[in-house]
């Protein structure tokens, strides 16, 4: 079988604290009358598995080519309990999100979750927009558990002013909250083990307090992870782009690419890679199955080791983000 650059459906999954942005900047289909948090762009979780909608493979999954063509989509890629080891998704946080904060190895399986870092990088921030990573400097576990015992842990937390473009490295460990009016590209572990330490005394749809899970974020959080900054990386320059790596990682590579000047170039790793178009247009064409795509502001694709080389086309002024497992 030849192997393609794939594009997939988007799991749209519902959040109190989501909106319609997904709609207003990236098109898409958006059901009535419900805040939409989250699109997941490439899935392969239980129950939450991203299909195929282009080429000869349209209508098949990502769970079944992991099954079948595992070597021939990963190359050197590692794949821990035979999944696709990424997860990436597109939130819209209309409001903030709760503070929460994801296993590390060391404790998540104590617990019985699944370790999880990740990468946010921010496509749209209202003015004034914030995000929160880590604690204070200072703050010991003393003053945070006193905090939490009388409802909050806000005053704690480390306050992050963002704008589009920016970026903030979460290894696992890290207390975090997304801010009201962020947009973000999210690549991560595959995992989908969140611990909620506090959430703005929001009700659920119900009318009940949201579910919190002290215990276990009081196992997780790093409690000498003070005051993290936004990732901080020069640009490169690299031909008719420019370059910067955003996370270099045992568990993921991310690069950022902003456009000078037209450009058409080849392309190819030793694994698999994921493109994701922050603006303009990227045009990728396989010469070995003739399938080409064009993708647009919010569009990613999957380029199977196998598959690879493929020729990345773009106007100037285009700006793109490319992720591979470690």
């Amino acid at each position: 079988m030849t192997l393609y650059p794939l594009t997939f459906q988007p799991l749209l999954k519902p959040r109190l604290w989501g909106g319609r942005a997904l709609s207003e900047l990236y098109g898409k289909s958006l059901p009535p009358d419900l805040p939409i948090g989250e699109s997941w762009e490439i899935s392969d979780r239980p129950g939450d598995v991203s299909r195929i909608t282009n080429g000869p493979l349209a209508g098949r999954d990502l769970r079944w080519l992991l099954e079948h063509h595992a070597r021939e989509i990963l190359g050197a890629a590692t794949t821990p309990g035979g999944r696709f080891p990424l997860l990436v998704k597109i939130l819209d946080a209309r409001e903030v999100l709760s503070v929460q904060v994801h296993p590390p190895p060391r404790v998540a399986s104590q617990l019985g979750g699944e370790p999880k870092t990740e990468l946010w990088y921010v496509t749209r921030a209202a003015p004034g927009a914030v995000l929160f990573a880590g604690l204070k400097a200072g703050v010991t576990r003393a003053e945070f558990e006193r905090e939490l015992r009388a409802g909050g842990v806000a005053a704690c937390l480390h306050p992050v002013p963002v704008r589009a473009g920016d970026a903030m490295f979460l290894p696992s460990g890290r207390i975090h909250a997304l801010g009201a009016g962020v947009v973000i590209f999210e690549i991560q572990q595959n995992s989908d083990t969140t611990y909620r330490v506090f959430d703005w005394d929001r009700q659920s749809p119900d009318g009940r307090p949201r579910e919190l899970h002290l215990a276990q974020a009081l196992a997780c959080i790093d409690f000498d992870d003070f005051e993290p900054g936004l990732v901080t990386a020069e640009w490169q320059d690299n031909g008719p782009r420019q370059s910067r790596c955003l996370a270099d990682h045992p568990l993921f590579r991310v690069t950022e690419y902003r456009t000078t000047e037209t450009m058409r170039e080849s392309w190819s790793s030793d694994r698999v890679a994921i493109l994701g178009v922050v603006s303009g247009m990227v045009r990728l064409e396989h010469p070995g199955s003739g399938e080409n795509l064009e993708l647009g502001p919010g569009r990613f694709a999957l380029v199977p080791a196998a598959a690879q080389p493929v020729v990345i086309a773009a106007d100037a002024g285009t700006t793109y983000l490319t992720a591979c497992p470690g």
